[in-house]
This record gives structure tokens, C-alpha cells and sequence, in this order.
């Protein structure tokens, strides 16, 4: 019955009179008991080349939590027309803040970072591990959360970094460690992180960054925009919670730093396709300011745990030309918390609550 038992390195075994006194002579080793905390990312080409980037923007539209269209009419849509020439233009997006030192996309440097940091942070020596995992391209969630297994982690946290939940980014990773769940006879007991967008320490960090970066600044802002991930509308409609908690952090930010809704506005990126997608658009918004007296403006991505092609590319690079060409004066990014010690003391915070208990 199934394959071979996967061998156990001899790190994690224990002696039959360690923690199990009471197994009889003979029985196969039981790692020692240890909680796992596997952080989820969405992911990130592995190379900017045309059959990398096609690879991985395959693995990510062709999941139904993200187009959630008509499968067989995607299918030809997908692999006819939008595969022969997205892999160029998201390749030369990549080029251009590709982490050349490491050979991989920021997102992948600073989420390992996160890792790394955390288990640090969290001191927890031996009894807790620290991993990563991407829900499209590498490492993938069921190689990252056997690896807990095998190491002897019989409770496992899961920590899907996206402080506004929604189907599309939240459910699909969790999706994964579900799945591969079902292939385990043994599987460890899990808990989920949940969203954190109203969490003190994630307000209160985002806020710091954002007073910390103004003070560098040698001008004012006129204006500064919260930019989140867009959505169609319809999903929406159909229930998804994303737009409110986008919302509803927003509004604590402004509350935390004293803004009014006229100086603090919310706009939704990265629009995709022909479809009406949740609004105020960030590119229409920004095309529109110069013209309203906004000259200064100072942008916050609050809804990436760190930087990538959104934050680094689209953001800071291209709505930067469209408000200079406008007429805007002085333009700017917050750069998100990625492994700063804000982040991991706001990630440590709420890793804890979940971690109770266990370790």
C-alpha cells in the first residue's frame, strides 16, 4: 500500500524513552514533537525570460479563485491570446526590479527574510519552525508544508500574508495546504492566521512607516493615496469581503494619523482586462490630480506585506511618469514593511496570538 516511507533525518528522531517511554522495540522512529508557522505569499517567476514569466502567469490565471470565468472559454483566451504576449511586457516590468544580487524578485528576497527574521524574533529555539511558501511557482505550499511534517511538526499555523482577505489571494493559498492535506495520513492539527487588516500593530506599523517616510521628505504631501490591489466588481457582489476591509483599514489609518478623508484616499490597482473592477481606479485618479491642484503626492500600498512588480514597477515607476506628465511636481512611495524590524515585530505580534498554546 502507497509508496516507500519517506526517511526521517536523524535530527528530529527521539529515543523510544525520550518522548514516547512507552512504544515497544521495533516501532518506527516518531519525530519529536515541534509546531510549524508556514508563511503564504502569492508568488513570483523564477527568471524574467519569456517561457519563465509564461510558466508562472499560466500557474496564476489559470486559477479559478483569480478569473473566475467560464473555464473552457478562459482556457482558449488564455493560451490563444493573453500567453503569446503578457510573458514580454510582465518580463520587462520584472528586468526592472529584479534583485540581480540574488537572481530572483524582491518578493521572494523579502519573504524569506521574513522567515528568517521571525524565527529569531519568535524565539522559540527547537520547538518551533519558521518556513515559506508561494501559492504559485517556488517553493510551493505542499513541498513547504511536507517539509514541516517531516521535521516533526505535528501543528502547523498557517500565515497567509494579505491583510485583507479575499478569495483570490487568502482562500487560493490556503487552498493549497488543503490539498495537500488530503494526501496525509497523518496530518498535523492546523491553525490559520486571519486577516489582520484591523489589527492594532498592523495599523500602527503601516502608520509608522508612512510618518517616518514624510519625514524624509523635503515638501508636503497634497495628497496621499492608499493604493490596493483592484478586484472585480462582480466578485464583490458575490459576497467577497476584500473592498470593506480595504476600507476599514484605510479609515484606522486615517484615524491613526489625524488625516481627513480628503488628504488620506483609497484607490484599487493593477486593473485587468475590459470588466468594471472596484474604483476609483489608481491610474485615473492620478491622471486626474495635477489638474485638481495636487501637485504633491505620496503613494502607500498597505495591502502588500512587501514590495513586488506592483509596488516596485507599476507603482513607483510607471504612475510616477503618468502624474509628472500631468503636471504633478513631487511624487512618492512608501516602500512597504517587508523584513524591516516593524515588520517582524508586527508579524511576531500577531503569530503569537495564534501560536498559543502550542509553543
Amino acid at each position: 500500500m502507497g509508496g516507500a516511507i519517506r526517511p526521517i533525518d536523524r535530527a528530529v528522531q527521539v529515543s523510544m524513552s525520550d518522548s514516547y517511554p512507552h512504544l515497544p522495540p521495533g516501532h518506527p522512529p516518531i519525530p519529536s514533537r515541534k509546531t510549524g508557522l508556514l508563511l503564504l505569499n502569492l508568488g513570483t517567476p523564477e527568471a524574467t525570460d519569456y517561457w519563465s514569466m509564461r510558466t508562472y502567469l499560466k500557474e496564476f490565471l489559470s486559477d479559478p479563485r483569480v478569473i473566475e470565468a467560464n473555464r473552457v472559454l478562459w482556457w482558449f483566451i488564455l493560451n490563444g491570446i493573453i500567453l503569446t504576449t503578457r510573458p514580454f511586457r510582465s518580463g520587462h516590468a520584472y528586468e526592472q526590479i529584479w534583485n540581480r544580487e540574488k537572481n530572483e524578485s524582491p518578493l521572494k528576497t523579502y519573504t524569506r527574510g521574513q522567515a528568517e527574521k521571525l524565527t529569531a524574533a519568535l524565539a522559540r529555539g527547537s520547538k518551533l519552525i519558521v518556513d515559506w511558501a508561494m501559492r504559485y511557482g517556488l517553493p510551493p505550499v505542499a513541498e513547504r508544508l511536507q517539509a514541516l511534517k517531516d521535521q516533526g511538526c505535528d501543528r502547523v499555523v498557517l500565515f497567509p500574508l494579505y491583510p485583507q482577505y479575499s478569495a483570490a489571494t487568502t482562500a487560493t493559498a490556503l487552498d493549497k495546504a488543503y490539498e495537500k492535506l488530503l494526501t496525509m495520513r497523518w496530518q498535523p492539527m492546523i491553525r490559520v492566521v486571519p486577516p489582520y487588516y484591523e489589527h492594532p500593530a498592523y495599523i500602527a506599523a503601516v502608520a509608522e512607516s508612512i510618518t517616518e517616510h514624510m519625514q524624509g521628505l523635503s515638501w508636503t504631501p497634497d495628497r496621499i493615496l492608499v493604493a490596493f490591489h483592484g478586484l472585480p466588481r462582480e466578485y464583490l457582489d458575490k459576497g467577497d469581503p476584500y473592498h470593506c476591509q480595504c476600507q476599514k483599514s484605510a479609515r484606522l489609518l486615517r484615524n491613526k494619523l489625524g488625516l481627513s478623508e480628503d488628504k488620506l484616499q483609497v484607490v484599487f490597482q493593477s486593473r485587468f482586462g475590459k470588466a468594471e473592477w472596484l474604483k476609483p481606479y489608481a491610474q485615473d485618479t492620478v491622471e486626474e490630480l495635477p489638474s485638481q491642484g495636487v501637485k504633491k503626492l505620496l503613494i502607500v500600498s498597505p495591502g502588500f506585506a512587501s514590495d513586488c512588480v506592483e509596488t516596485l514597477e507599476e507603482l513607483a515607476i510607471g504612475l510616477k511618469e503618468t502624474f509628472m506628465e500631468k503636471g504633478g511636481e513631487e511624487f512618492s512611495v512608501v516602500s512597504c514593511l517587508n523584513d524591516s524590524p516593524r515588520s517582524i515585530q508586527m508579524l511576531k505580534t500577531i503569530a503569537e496570538e495564534e501560536l498559543a498554546g502550542w509553543v
